[in-house]
């Protein structure tokens, strides 16, 4: 009797855990639901903070102002850096797209005619120089040879715009999430260390510790080597007077983040630039060019994974995997959870050399 007795009480009991945890699920998921849209927003928030933080506190001590004050500062600049060019660049795409439909309909539109040196480019110089040829003498005619594909194309180009419009929003949204953690940087930081014990044990603190420094190298030795690519990319083209010199900048620096050479453009520029420019100067471009796409193989190894005890190819396989995986968001996601992988792999390993060595 009192077997039965018991074994009803177990199935009580495990009948009522049950029931519980149905409900604590449904309200997680339900929980999680609401918060999903938000989760990449904040996670770029936690990336910006621990980036920035220490700019931010340096301009504390400079400055002697409070920090919320200086956080306000920049990110009020940092938004504005953001949404005016993007309004006055959407404003003027407008505004020249009408401009050129209707110049392209009335034949207003005068293309020069190519240079011969065109037709001394490597493998394309014929076809370039005769479809500039045809375009030249007669615009619209060549343009409807290609119909289909400047439809397809432009809607291709539009949706990127949309993307690229929305990625700014949500990355305003970002700045944003970036600020109040900034403010409360020292709370911020206690609670992810909390959580982290609370997860991981004795190791949470020092693993809290090392996502962040991971964190500061991706964006020293990712971000920050693309984004100086691309600048002296750029003054180098727009000295040299290259069509598009912003665009192609832009172009340089999304390669160098996803770890392509930067050479695949700057290659065929370095071609444009002597079909048309005086030996002399070209060369001088070219040289320099080559010095700036060959520069981040000097500049990685001595920023990334600078100040963490990682080395430098896991946080790249790590950042460049991540990438690929889930966009820019995985350079530091992917880093980061590599960079802890390694770690607990290391731990592993240790431990089992010492108990080998205690036996």
């Amino acid at each position: 009797m009192s077997t039965k007795l018991q074994r009803d009480e177990i199935i009580s009991i495990a009948f009522e855990i049950l029931i519980k945890a149905i409900l604590l699920g449904i309200i997680m998921y339900y929980a999680f639901a609401l918060l999903k849209p938000f989760i990449i927003p904040v996670l770029w928030g936690v990336i910006l903070a621990v980036s920035l933080y220490p700019l931010i506190h340096k301009a504390e001590q400079l400055f002697k102002l409070k920090r919320m004050v200086i956080v306000t500062i920049f990110t009020l600049l940092a938004i504005s850096a953001l949404l005016i060019p993007t309004y006055l660049l959407s404003d003027s795409v407008v505004g020249s797209s009408q401009e050129l439909a209707a110049n392209l309909h009335a034949g207003n539109i005068v293309i020069p005619a190519p240079n011969e040196k065109v037709k001394e480019w490597p493998l394309i110089g014929e076809k370039a120089y005769s479809l500039w040829s045809s375009a030249a003498s007669n615009l619209e005619s060549t343009l409807l040879q290609f119909k289909p594909q400047v439809a397809h194309y432009s809607k291709t180009i539009l949706s990127t715009i949309m993307g690229i419009l929305g990625g700014i929003l949500g990355f305003v949204l970002s700045l944003v999430i970036a600020a109040i953690f900034l403010v409360k940087a020292e709370g911020s930081v206690k609670a992810y260390k909390s959580v982290s014990y609370r997860l991981i044990g004795e190791k949470g603190v020092e693993w809290a510790n090392l996502s962040a420094l991971t964190i500061k190298s991706v964006a020293q030795g990712v971000l920050g080597i693309a984004f100086v690519q691309a600048l002296f990319a750029f003054i180098g083209m727009f000295a040299i007077s290259v069509p598009f010199a912003w665009l192609w900048a832009f172009i340089v620096m999304f390669l160098t983040i996803i770890q392509l050479p930067a050479l695949i453009i700057l290659g065929p520029i370095i071609a444009y630039v002597f079909s048309y420019a005086d030996a002399t100067p070209a060369t001088i471009f070219a040289i320099y060019t080559l010095l700036v796409g060959a520069s981040d193989g000097v500049l990685k190894p001595i920023f990334l994974g600078r100040g963490v005890d990682i080395p430098m190819l896991v946080i790249l396989l790590g950042a460049i995997g991540g990438m690929m995986l889930s966009g820019m968001l995985g350079l530091f996601v992917g880093a980061v959870g590599l960079a802890l992988a390694y770690k607990l792999l290391m731990t592993w390993l240790e431990e089992e050399t010492k108990s080998k060595e205690e036996v």
